[in-house]
């Protein structure tokens, strides 16, 4: 199983303007996925909330760190890309906001699938944004697709 260290490690080097915005793995099992940022200066929008894109990030980083995940299991060269998202923003996002993802039973059947008739696959995932009372302040929805990579 990936590490929350190793994937926190990663966006600094890989996805820098996750790391620099506060974005951060929180926990991770194979199931579920937490990401955790902070409203601060670097990541708000003029009115004072964290910016869309930032909670995106967020968002995405908890389904793709169970992608990365499963693929890592898999012992195959899979690649991984998000075909298209959607996102409802229902409440403004101050304080720390927390972005779970609890949709890693769908990965498994799709990477086993491509690994057996080497076509693509695609799945959706969802990871719901909650700040320090509880309260749902966006929902990003991920449809991703994994294939094996072509052999050189």
């Amino acid at each position: 199983m990936i590490s929350k260290q190793k994937l926190n490690t990663f966006t600094l080097f890989k996805l820098p303007s996750v790391f620099f915005t506060g974005v951060r793995v929180k926990s991770i099992s194979q199931t579920s996925c937490v990401t955790t940022v902070k409203h601060r200066w670097i990541n708000q929008n003029p009115f004072n909330s964290l910016f869309w894109a930032v909670q995106g990030m967020a968002a995405e980083l908890s389904t793709g760190a169970l992608v990365i995940g499963e693929i890592e299991k898999s012992g195959k060269k899979i690649s991984m890309l998000v075909a298209n998202n959607k996102a409802n923003f229902s409440k403004k996002a101050k304080g720390r906001i927390n972005f779970t993802c609890n949709d890693g039973h769908l990965i498994s059947e799709a990477i086993q699938k491509t690994i057996a008739n080497g076509e693509g696959q695609t799945f959706w995932m969802k990871s719901t944004g909650t700040d320090e009372g509880g309260d749902v302040v966006s929902v990003f929805e991920f449809e991703w697709t994994v294939r094996l990579k072509p052999r050189k």
